[in-house]
């Protein structure tokens, strides 16, 4: 999974990035501080990991991981180049779905680039990039291929796909906004539209904000933004995320009971970024290594396989599971196989979240 952070500049971007990844990203009170964009890959936390090490004592002990990418700040005119914005573009199509931090904290130091806080006009400022952006990439796609339909009929249901989200994106509707139909989704993806990634909105707010941050009516602004783009939202404050980054890992759940938050903003990123793109994981373990995999909501089992090694899903025959919630419940996998819950799945099994599974195939 591949998360890019994005907004105007001075939100608060680099800021979360550092208290996300502990990288040590340049954060400073001015824009474009963020000019290449930063990348950091962050364990995803999970103690469901932690148990089955501590059961199993493996050699080696590996986490799923979520990529983040610190993207340069867009400003209003970036789909025509200004500031660093053809640059932005570039780097946003690379990812799987977008951050978008929006500032909701009021503060005379940190220099805001239009000068007041207000969540509802940035979010209005990047969506309309995105849009002229996607629209002018877009109408050279159609004009290919008109051009190409001149000789090839088999574009033409491309080429009305192109027209419609077309005809949304000059209506001011992103393309996200559209319903597709089964057949179209691997015609989208030639596209590669901005507007089509799924959105986390991530309201960044100062401290004593936290412990009700919809009050606000700023962070109210990104709320109806998100139920708007059918996207998720959390409330963070950036500043509190890089105190709790800086501390020792034994002291933390100490500052966050402080705070009256039972969970980092990171947690809360990680988790909200699994359902938003529709992931999940299951778990391997052995004496080598116990290691936790991400794959998409609907996998069947010979393709979790696949992503061991190919050779797995090839030759596959079976997949022995047992789920992590009965694993720790009984103790031990001898215990869940005389209590019947370890059991033999077959080509047709979906894999689900927790899953504890020993594939077996022949080479």
């Amino acid at each position: 999974m591949k998360l890019g952070i994005v907004g105007l500049p001075n939100v608060g971007k680099s800021t979360l990035f550092n208290a996300l990844t502990e990288a040590g990203a340049e954060v400073a009170n001015y824009p474009y501080c963020t000019i290449e964009p930063n990348v950091g890959v962050v364990a995803v936390p999970d103690r469901r990991l932690d148990w089955l090490c501590d059961h199993y004592h493996p050699v080696k002990r590996t986490p799923a991981t979520i990529e983040f990418v610190d993207i340069a700040g867009l400003i209003a005119g970036a789909s025509q180049g200004e500031g660093l914005g053809n640059q932005f573009l570039a780097n946003i199509r690379e990812v799987d779905a977008v951050v978008h931090v929006v500032r909701c904290f009021e503060d005379e130091n940190v220099i805001h680039v239009s000068t007041t806080t207000d969540a509802a006009r940035d979010i209005d400022v990047i969506d309309i990039e995105l849009m002229l952006a996607d629209l002018e990439h877009i109408e050279r796609r159609r004009e290919r291929l008109s051009r190409q339909l001149k000789g090839d009929r088999s574009v033409a249901a491309e080429l009305e796909l192109a027209e419609r989200i077309s005809a949304a994106l000059e209506a001011g509707k992103p393309a996200r906004s559209l319903d597709f139909e089964e057949d179209e989704l691997p015609l989208l993806r030639n596209f590669s539209l901005l507007t089509l990634k799924p959105i986390l909105y991530v309201a960044n707010v100062s401290e004593d904000m936290l412990a009700a941050p919809m009050a606000d009516p700023h962070v109210q602004a990104v709320a109806r933004a998100a139920a708007r783009d059918r996207a998720a939202m959390l409330a963070i404050s950036a500043a509190i995320e890089m105190e709790i980054a800086s501390l020792p890992p034994n002291d933390r759940e100490a500052f966050l009971a402080d705070l009256g938050l039972e969970e980092s903003g990171l947690v809360r990123m990680i988790q909200a970024g699994y359902r938003l793109l529709e992931l999940i994981s299951f778990l391997t373990t052995g004496e080598d290594e116990v290691r936790a995999w991400t794959v998409r909501r609907g996998t069947k089992a010979p393709q979790a396989a696949g992503k061991i090694h190919s050779d797995f899903e090839r030759g596959f025959i079976r997949a022995e599971i047992v789920s992590f919630a009965d694993l720790e419940r009984l103790g031990s996998v001898a215990a869940a196989r005389e209590h019947g819950v370890y059991r033999s799945e077959g080509r047709d099994y979906v894999v689900q979240d927790g899953d504890v599974i020993h594939f077996r195939f022949n080479v």
